[in-house]
């Protein structure tokens, strides 16, 4: 068995208490975007556009991951203690509400710059699948993201008192360390794949393939059982795939109908750098 004994709360600034799922989600998005920054600017997407972008996405996805976990659970507590909604640090996230919300966030972007919106999606992708793996460090530190009581060697026992396990004295499956798993093989399957097919295909593969992931690693999570031996998350899972399918269908047929030129590819002397991006002088100087 491992022991996971780490408290929740990374450190304390008087009475402001900092988590450590609240620091790997900023750890997340700052590397999530030096990941997916050089992408969408080699998609063409100027940096003073990417900033626009991000401005209204991060915002999005984080409200749209709690919220969708809010709904899924028992509301009294939440409308008796309204502040507790927007307790990010708390953990409780789920992550088809942050793809639901930064979906529109992106369409609506996409079609407002006159910008290719399944090239943002395709960066979205991106950004989401290495954010993700950091938020999942938060769940393992957290003991949120557990499966059934088990007794296999790689079990976690979550000793520390604060933790979010139900008990503390029994090993858990690890769930949130095969999420995690699933989020590396994740990335290094679109990264590889990042320029080989048309734009819109890296978005809906990530979509099908998260979801698939969900359907699998449920079946050792410690959650309800709602319907034909299946959990919220499977459910929805399903369905996510399903709508996927059916609107990549919908896009190629509509592409096949009305083709369109690719523009070209912005050019770093134009736009603002990103973090961490350098910017050349031409011709030398």
């Amino acid at each position: 068995m491992i022991t996971i004994n780490v408290d929740p709360i990374a450190f304390r600034i008087g009475p402001l208490a900092v988590h450590w799922y609240g620091l790997m989600y900023i750890v997340g998005i700052i590397i999530g975007l030096f990941v997916a920054w050089p992408y969408a600017r080699s998609k063409g997407l100027r940096g003073d556009q990417l900033e626009k972008v991000v401005y209204w996405a991060v915002p999005a996805g984080l409200v749209g991951a709690r919220l969708y976990y809010v709904l899924q659970q028992p509301l009294g507590e939440y409308l008796h203690n309204p502040g507790r909604i927007f307790a990010f640090w708390e953990g409780g996230m789920a992550f088809f509400g942050a793809i639901f919300a930064v979906a529109i966030v992106l369409f609506v972007a996409g079609w407002k710059m006159r910008f290719s919106v399944l090239k943002l999606l395709d960066a979205g992708a991106i950004f989401a699948v290495v954010g993700q793996f950091f938020g999942r460090i938060g769940n393992i530190i957290n003991g949120d993201v557990i499966g059934y009581p088990t007794g296999l060697p790689w079990g976690f026992v979550y000793a520390n008192p604060d933790s979010f396990a139900p008990r503390h004295d029994i090993a858990y499956q690890p769930a949130a360390v095969y999420e995690a798993l699933i989020n590396v093989i994740l990335f290094g399957l679109l990264w590889w794949l990042r320029n080989k097919f048309r734009p819109g295909v890296l978005f809906f593969l990530y979509v099908v393939l998260y979801s698939l992931s969900q359907i699998i690693v449920f079946f050792w999570r410690d959650n309800v059982v709602l319907f034909a031996g299946l959990k919220q998350a499977q459910l929805t899972s399903i369905g996510v795939i399903i709508a996927a399918v059916l609107v990549f269908w919908l896009v190629a047929w509509w592409q096949s109908k009305h083709p369109s030129p690719e523009p070209e590819p912005a050019s770093l002397e134009e736009t603002p750098s990103s973090p961490g991006e350098e910017t050349t002088p031409r011709d030398g100087a």
